[in-house]
Order: C-alpha cells, then structure tokens, then sequence
C-alpha cells in the first residue's frame, strides 16, 4: 500500500516556508469555487480566445532528437498509451487501481465543454483519442545541438512526413541545448501553421533545478523533499511531467488563440491548462512542497496516478475550467 510523505520532512518544509515564503502565501487568490482536489490558483482565470482546440482522435508523430535511453522511451510510450486507459481490473491490468492517467485526461477533454458558443458548460464533452502513429529517431544529432525555433520547424516536419492533422511531439537527449529552455518554459509548443508541435528537452543536464524539479533539488525558493522517480530515471519521469505538461496546452490552446492566461513573475508568458499551475502535484501544495502524494514502498518512488501494466507517474497539476482552480488526481 502507498504512503504519504514522512512528517518529519514535511514539518521541515513547513518551517522553511513560512521562513522564506509568507508573501507568496498571502498572494494566492481562490478563483471561483473549489471542491474535491481542487487548489487556489496563482494565476489569472483561463479564457478561451476563440481559437479551435485539437478534439477527436489525435494521431502523435514522435521524434527523438539524440540518444534517448530505452527508460525513457518506455515511460513516454506508457504514459501516452494510459492516456485513454480505463482500467476495470483483471490480471495483467493492474487490478483496478486508481487515480488513472485516465482522470488525468478527462480534465483535458472538459476543456471542449467550456468553448463559447459549443455547449457550454455540459457535462460529458467527447472523448480525444490519442494514439501515436509514427516514432523516428536521430541519433546523429542532424542539425545540431543547439535547438533554435528554426531547427525546431525542420525538426516537426521531419517527424510528420506531410501527414495532415497529426501533433507533432519532439523529444531531445540532455546533451541538446533547447532554446528559452532556463527562461522558464521547460516545455514548448506552439504551430508552424497549422501544424501543431511539443517539444520537450530532457532537463538533467540543462536546468534541472528549474525543469526537474521536484526530482531534483529547487535552482530557488523554498528547498522542499527531493523525491525519488517512479521509473527510477531522473530523466524519464522529468520528461514526463514537461511531456503532459505541453501535452495538455497544446490541446486546450494549438494554434495560440485557444484557452490561455498571461502569467506573472512565477512563469512569464502565457500559460495553459498544464503550465498554469506550475510546482504543484498534490492536494494542499505550496512553493518547495509538491502537494500530498503517493510513495511505493518497493521502489521508493514518488506517484499521483496510475497507467498501464500497473505503470506509476506522476503528473502536474491541471488548470480546471469547471472549478477555476488547480486540479490534481491526489
């Protein structure tokens, strides 16, 4: 069975926060009503600007830019296979364990009941299918290692082959150099037209206090609990968290004209259902604390949901239309 983080690195959090932190504290305003997991959001209410959102079945083209390890790869592949996993038990299936990637997933697909003019507000918005289509590999770093905007459109067409209505998902090595990467956007995307991209870098190298937290220490801010990956890779489950990070903007807000907010000196820019709410993984989070979350007792590793196979991840929270406040599964 899970358990919960140790109360004596909690109690030492705790202290460190209200040592260093108490303005960003009082700064935190409720949008809106919270229940369930619902947490008080930093950030401005996210509007929809008219724009489309990616609905239906989306097919993912992936290309792995460098040498990306075979850990890494089956925690990406895993995680985008759960994506619309529904586990009701049975051998092999994990035994109908829950939170699911799944529910995960649900807040994302919400987000098409909440576009004006398109039944707003119903309850059950269809479901996006996601299913990866096409992997290529590049392991002879082909334009380079410095990932430029410009490399970064030769690098999507690559991987989508002139396919139409596929996204385009972009994943580098930690030897690769991602541009506005240490600027605070740990994960990218955006479109070349109408082709809509995610890029994302693997932050061990690159940093990993500002992009692999909370698996690595904090680069600044309250210093919280170093937690342990569920896969056992730094790097793998880092990518995750970016990898549905830009997973869930690039759905909600493609082609830059969908649901988004401008940030603030916590994440500059604008930010979307999966970066809006930044740092936060669990029920009752705060800057240097992740917010309760799971721990399994063999591995050590830290999680929020489960996938396939019995799979472990840990995901970041999203921005709840429903409720206007960060959501977590835990």
């Amino acid at each position: 069975m899970a358990s919960s983080l140790p109360s004596r690195s909690l109690a030492l959090v705790l202290s460190l926060l209200f040592l260093i932190a108490p303005s960003l504290l009082a700064s935190a305003h409720v949008h809106g009503h919270t229940h369930g997991h619902g947490i008080p959001s930093l950030f401005p209410h996210l509007t929809h600007h008219g724009g489309p959102l990616l609905t239906g079945d989306i097919d993912i083209s992936i290309l792995y830019y460098g040498r990306i390890g075979r850990v890494q790869k089956n925690a990406i592949r895993s995680f985008l296979k759960s994506l619309n996993h529904v586990n009701f038990g049975g051998r092999g299936s994990g035994g109908g364990l829950k939170p699911m990637v799944s529910s995960w997933w649900n807040v994302v697909e919400s987000y098409q009941s909440f576009v004006v003019g398109r039944g707003h507000g119903r309850r059950s918005p269809p479901k996006i299918h996601v299913r990866v289509t096409n992997v290529m590999t590049d392991t002879s770093y082909s334009i380079g290692k410095i990932m430029t905007l410009e490399f970064i459109k030769i690098l999507v067409e690559k991987a989508t082959v002139g396919r139409p209505n596929t996204l385009a998902v972009i994943v580098t090595d930690r030897q690769v150099t991602v541009q506005e990467m240490c600027t605070g956007k740990c994960v990218q995307h955006g479109a070349f037209g109408r082709q809509a991209y995610v890029l994302v870098g693997n932050p061990e190298m690159e940093c990993p206090g500002a992009c692999a937290w909370p698996f690595h220490r904090a680069e600044e801010g309250p210093q919280g609990v170093i937690l342990q990956p569920p896969s056992g890779n730094v790097g793998a489950d880092a990518m995750i968290v970016l990898l549905a990070s830009g997973l869930a903007d690039a759905v909600t807000n493609p082609f830059n004209n969908g649901f988004f907010a401008m940030g603030s000196h916590i994440h500059a820019g604008k930010v979307g259902a999966g970066t809006a709410c930044q740092g936060i993984f669990g029920s009752g989070a705060f800057p240097g604390y992740t917010g309760k979350i799971r721990v399994d007792p063999r591995s050590g590793g830290a999680f929020n949901t489960h996938g396939i196979r019995g799979k472990k991840f840990l995901l970041p929270a999203l921005w709840n239309p429903a409720t206007s406040s960060c959501w977590t599964p835990v």
